[in-house]
């Protein structure tokens, strides 16, 4: 399906551009930083959406009785959550079962964008003169990133309203080695292995889903169209794996780090 306007390297980078936005303001202050993407916003808002919608709508006609196909999927995926909550998390915190689900299931509808045929939406929204859309919201480090550092952010705040300023301060003074003297070089690791925790998260889950739209590229460049089926769809079956391994990934780390945040020992 690839445009013959293009050659190789001009359809590659084509279809791995987000749709860029930015204000004169926001580039002079914040150079790259002011540029936001709003493929990866847009997509990821609007799934976001779906999960409110599809669970609000669910949740004012669920029954007792015998479950529609759509409410069950929702109940399993309900229990699983729960059941890897009770299992991993050890505080009492009413938050992080639908942290959890939230997550996952966010992660998971991105990820599935991957499924899409790769020329399909570019193509669609070229004839509005749009130059460029990325559908797939988690190939966009920042999109893996904002989620990671939200994370982050709790993960800090939970361990000082637990453990208190103190404990937190002492915990990062007195680990690994537990002596006082020992602090000066306690400090700096206790920082690199608190600031590892957003960096894997997001990396990992960009750089699966990223190299996943890579090798779609690079399928879809092949000139016979049955020829791309034969390799693309064993390859989108694989991948559904990479999709939800992924995403239970991000979301159960996400469970043990604030279980963590919340054990003083």
């Amino acid at each position: 399906m690839s445009s013959e306007a293009l050659d190789t390297t001009q359809y590659v980078h084509h279809h791995l551009t987000n749709l860029p936005w930015t204000h004169a303001f926001l580039q002079k202050k914040l150079g790259d930083f002011g540029v936001i993407n709003l493929d990866s916003l847009i997509v990821s808002f609007i799934l976001g959406s779906v999960i409110l919608l599809l669970f609000y709508f669910l949740a004012r006609r669920a029954t007792s009785g015998v479950p529609s196909k759509l409410q069950n999927f929702v109940e399993i995926l309900f229990e699983f959550i729960q059941k890897q909550v009770k299992e991993t998390f050890h505080g009492n915190n009413p938050l992080i079962a639908p942290l959890a689900l939230t997550i996952f299931v966010w992660i998971l509808l991105m990820n599935l964008m991957d499924l899409i045929p790769i020329d399909l939406f570019p193509m669609l929204l070229k004839t509005a003169g749009v130059p460029y859309w990325r559908m797939v919201p988690t190939t966009d480090l920042n999109v893996t990133f904002a989620m990671s550092l939200t994370v982050f952010f709790l993960i800090l705040y939970y361990s000082v309203k637990e453990k208190g300023a103190v404990g937190f301060a002492k915990e990062l003074l007195m680990h690994p080695f537990p002596y006082v003297w020992m602090a000066p070089i306690n400090l700096p690791l206790s920082i690199i292995h608190e600031l590892a925790k957003p960096v894997s998260l997001a990396l990992r889950l960009f750089g699966n889903l990223f190299s996943g739209e890579v090798i779609f590229i690079l399928i879809a460049l092949f000139p016979i169209w049955w020829l791309q089926w034969i390799l693309g769809f064993p390859w989108a079956i694989f991948h559904i794996l990479i999709i939800g391994i992924q995403a239970f990934i991000f979301t159960i780390l996400t469970i043990v780090y604030l279980s963590l945040a919340h054990e003083s020992h």
